[in-house]
C-alpha cells in the first residue's frame, strides 16, 4: 500500500528575492515503510531565514538544496507506521523533512517529543533551534555578565525575542530591542520584558539607538544599519554575537560594511560570528534551564501560523519581509 502525499521543490535559485515561481509542488507516492523504517505524517513545518542562503548553489555550512528535489528543515508529526521498535503510531516526533506532508525515513531520523507540558510546535521554536541559537549567542559567544546592556536587533523574530529575554536570566541589568513597526516594539516593552524598544523604520537605528547606550553585548540578527549602530554605541570591550545578516539575504551584489569599523580597534571589541549547530553539546543544558523557564511562564513566546502546504511558500517569502511576530509556522 501507497500513501499519495505532496511536498515542495525548489524549481530555480532565486535571484534576488525569491518568488513563488521559484518553487514546486509536486506529489509523490510513498511506500509503507520497510524494516527500521518510519512514516510521519507532519503537523506543523518550520521556515526559517537561514534556508535562503542554502537556495544559492555556493559552498557554506551546510549544502544548498538541489533543484528539482524536496526542500527540508525542521518539523514535527505523528507516526502513522513504522517498522522499528523504537517508536510506535501515535508518537509525536521532531525531524529534519519538512516543506511535506509525510516523511518517510530511517527511524534514526525522528527524536520522539513529550507534548505533555508544551505543544509539538515548541520544539520548533522557544525549546527547538531558535531558543537554543539564543541562549548560545547569549551563554557562549558573547558571554553575557550580570549588569550588562544588551541590545538586540530583530528582536520581535523567532530568535529575537527569545534573546532579550534569555540575556536577563543570565544578569543583564538593560535590555534593547529593535523591531519594525509600534505593534512590535509594544510587544517586546510589554509581554517581553524589554526596557527599550526601537521601531527601526519610524527613524534611523543609529539615532535611536546612540540614546540608549553604551551597549556591552549586542545580538546580531540584522547586519547593515544595526551593526554599524551598535559599533557606534557599544562601550569599550563590547561583545558582539552574530547570528544573522538578514538585511543582506537577499542582496544580488555585495553589500557594503559599516563605515565605523575603526571602532572596533579603538573600542578593543570582540565581533564573533556563530553557526548553532556547532554548539550541540550546549543542548543539554539548554533544554533544563529553558524547559522550567517555560514551565514556570518566565520565558514568553509566541507563533505565527500560515496554514497548509500551500501557503508554506507564502510563509517563507513573509519571514524574510518581517510579517511575523516570533517564530513563523506552518500547520499541516
Amino acid at each position: 500500500m501507497t500513501t499519495t502525499t505532496r511536498e515542495i521543490h525548489l524549481a530555480a535559485r532565486p535571484q534576488g528575492w525569491p518568488t513563488p515561481e521559484d518553487f514546486r509542488t509536486v506529489e509523490v507516492e510513498l511506500p509503507d515503510p520497510g524494516p527500521g523504517e518510519v512514516l510521519v505524517r507532519n503537523t506543523v513545518m518550520s521556515v526559517d531565514p537561514y534556508m535562503r542562503g542554502r537556495m544559492n548553489d555556493v559552498k557554506s555550512y551546510v549544502p544548498p538544496y538541489r533543484l528539482d528535489a524536496p526542500l527540508d528543515g525542521g518539523a514535527v508529526g505523528e507516526v502513522v507506521a513504522s517498522g522499528d521498535d523504537s517508536l510506535s503510531p501515535g508518537d509525536t516526533v521532531l525531524h529534519q523533512l519538512g516543506w511535506r506532508e509525510h516523511a518517510l525515513a530511517p527511524a534514526r531520523s525522528f527524536r520522539k517529543i513529550d507534548t505533555s507540558a508544551v505543544p509539538a510546535s515548541a520544539y520548533l521554536s522557544v525549546l527547538g533551534m531558535p531558543g537554543l541559537t539564543a541562549y548560545v549567542g547569549l551563554t557562549r559567544i558573547a558571554e553575557v555578565r550580570e549588569g550588562d546592556t544588551v541590545f538586540v536587533s530583530g528582536a520581535a523574530g523567532a530568535v529575537g525575542s527569545l534573546a532579550g529575554q534569555i540575556a536577563r536570566k543570565l544578569g543583564a541589568a538593560k535590555v534593547i530591542g529593535s523591531a519594525g513597526s509600534p505593534e512590535k516594539v509594544a510587544w517586546l516593552t510589554g509581554e517581553l520584558g524589554y526596557d527599550v524598544g526601537l521601531d527601526y523604520k519610524a527613524a534611523p537605528i543609529g539615532k535611536q539607538l546612540a540614546e540608549h547606550g553604551p551597549v556591552d553585548v549586542y545580538f546580531d540578527n540584522v547586519g547593515g544599519d544595526h551593526l554599524e549602530a551598535a559599533i557606534s554605541a557599544m562601550g569599550d570591550f563590547g561583545r558582539v554575537a552574530v547570528c544573522g545578516m538578514i538585511a543582506d539575504y537577499n542582496a544580488e551584489t555585495p553589500q557594503p560594511g559599516p563605515r565605523n569599523m575603526m571602532m572596533i580597534v579603538s573600542k578593543r571589541l570582540t565581533i564573533r560570528g556563530f553557526i548553532v549547530t556547532d554548539h550541540a553539546d550546549a543542548a543539554g543544558e539548554f533544554y533544563e534551564r529553558a524547559g522550567a523557564w517555560v514551565a514556570a511562564g518566565e520565558l514568553a513566546y509566541r507563533e505565527t501560523y500560515e496554514d497548509g502546504l500551500d501557503r508554506a511558500v507564502d510563509a517563507f517569502l513573509g519571514v524574510l519581509s518581517g510579517a511575523n511576530t516570533g517564530k513563523m509556522l506552518v500547520r499541516l
